[in-house]
């Protein structure tokens, strides 16, 4: 195993979408390329978890209940405890607008169809590690 594979073992992703299909789906993946994965199923739970829990992702989608996910992105950045912590933004919505998402602090914008997640989610898992790379990359950058 290598070093780079031995650390994603470890990384810690709060899953956050209120269709149980794909909620579901997407933590099986997840699981199986490696990663410790929980849940939440509305933005208020997002929330609770993200703070509770310091995961190393969240994915999260746009349309939830109780809070939107813009909602919960803004929340996140605005709470010195969450600030820094990346978010992946999921979305079927075509138009929800990437620029406006990442303005407001996302770390990563995809759309659900084009990762084809009805489909299979190992296209999520790709894009999650190329993510985790991308940040280690810039955390080794700064130091």
């Amino acid at each position: 195993m290598t070093a780079d594979r031995f650390e994603r073992a470890f990384m810690n992703i709060l899953v956050v979408d209120d269709s149980r299909f794909l909620r579901l789906a997407n933590e099986r993946a997840l699981v199986k390329g490696g990663h410790r994965v929980t849940s939440a199923c509305d933005g208020e739970e997002a929330l609770e978890s993200a703070h509770r829990q310091k995961p190393d992702l969240v994915i999260l989608d746009m349309m939830l209940p109780k809070l939107s996910g813009l909602e919960v992105l803004r929340a996140l950045r605005q709470n010195p405890e969450t600030a820094r912590l990346p978010v992946m933004v999921l979305t079927s919505l075509p138009q929800c607008n990437e620029a406006r998402v990442v303005s407001d602090g996302a770390t990563a914008f995809f759309e659900k169809s084009r990762l084809k997640l009805d489909e299979d989610s190992a296209r999520l898992v790709e894009e999650v590690d190329r993510l985790f790379s991308r940040i280690a990359r810039a955390k080794t950058a700064s130091q």
